[in-house]
């Protein structure tokens, strides 16, 4: 990666997609940081499932699932508004390792997936969703920096102090006579390892001598945090997934604080357990 750095600004400009070649061997940024985020998340789920007295070979298990999962629709969600893009080239569909993949595809995919491994192994869903949150959030910051090394997923052009370079041939075709524009990776970036933070600390909170949150109020709010800094961002992208005069990412970001919010209402509010496929008579606890 290549800073430069003037009086008061910050520019960034990716040295490529590609780590390095050895034969016909190419490791690239993306998929690089994809399984270090993979492999982070499962480490902290596991420690986290310690802390919560559940059997950290089952987070191991369920990453897996989340894998096979979320990865697949994440690029499917992709491929489908972008259709246009593959329509002529369908071998392209599976290029996944030159980037291209909906982080809310990923969370619809690894959802279900959820619902599925805690319906087979008898687990409250909610309390495997508060496990993960920690970890999902932290895997899209780290994802995030795909999009810097693949000169993607920018913003509108920009002259604030801040900025990235985009090559001329990754820019848009009506601003290929601009050179910067909005970091929106790092905006992202910056937002996901704040509401990390934020995540652990609720999680910890009992460290203080607090009680423990009822069970699924980390993952709703880190629906409702997480959407509301999407839908901001996503205002400022110049290549955001379009159903018609929709963007796609705010609309499913909308949904996202609206569930969030709502669900946090149900639990303190009406102070009522959330729906879930395994029942309190099946040993579900009433906090996290």
């Amino acid at each position: 990666m290549t800073l430069v750095t003037l009086p008061l600004a910050l520019t960034f400009a990716s040295p490529g997609p590609i780590i390095v070649e050895i034969g016909p061997l190419t490791i690239r940024w993306y998929g690089f940081l994809i399984a270090t985020a993979v492999l982070i998340g499962v480490s902290l789920s596991q420690f986290l499932a310690k802390r919560r007295n559940i059997n950290p070979d089952l987070m191991g298990d369920l990453i897996l699932w989340l894998v096979v999962g979320a990865i697949p629709l994440a690029r499917l969600y992709y491929v489908l508004f972008q259709w246009e893009n593959y329509a002529d080239n369908p071998g392209q569909i599976f290029a996944i390792w030159r980037g291209g993949i909906a982080i809310h595809g990923a969370i619809i995919g690894g959802a279900i997936a959820t619902l599925i491994f805690a319906r087979l192994k008898r687990i409250p869903f909610w309390q495997l969703a508060d496990l993960v949150a920690p970890s999902l959030i932290l895997g899209q910051a780290i994802g995030r920096w795909g999009n810097f090394f693949n000169s993607e997923a920018f913003g509108r052009p920009t002259d604030l102090p801040w900025r990235l370079y985009i090559p001329p041939q990754s820019r848009p075709f009506q601003y290929v006579g601009e050179q910067y524009f909005h970091p929106t990776f790092l905006y992202e970036s910056l937002w996901n390892l704040a509401l990390f933070a934020l995540l652990l600390f609720l999680f910890f909170r009992d460290l203080q001598g607090k009680p423990r949150l009822k069970v699924g109020t980390l993952f709703l709010v880190y629906m409702a945090v997480y959407s509301c800094g999407r839908f901001w961002i996503e205002g400022l992208r110049l290549d955001s997934l379009m159903f018609g005069p929709l963007r796609m990412a705010q609309f499913v970001s909308l949904t996202g604080i609206i569930l969030g919010i709502a669900g946090l209402v149900w639990l303190y509010g009406f102070n009522r357990p959330l729906p879930d496929v395994v029942s309190r008579s099946n040993g579900e606890p009433s906090s996290s």
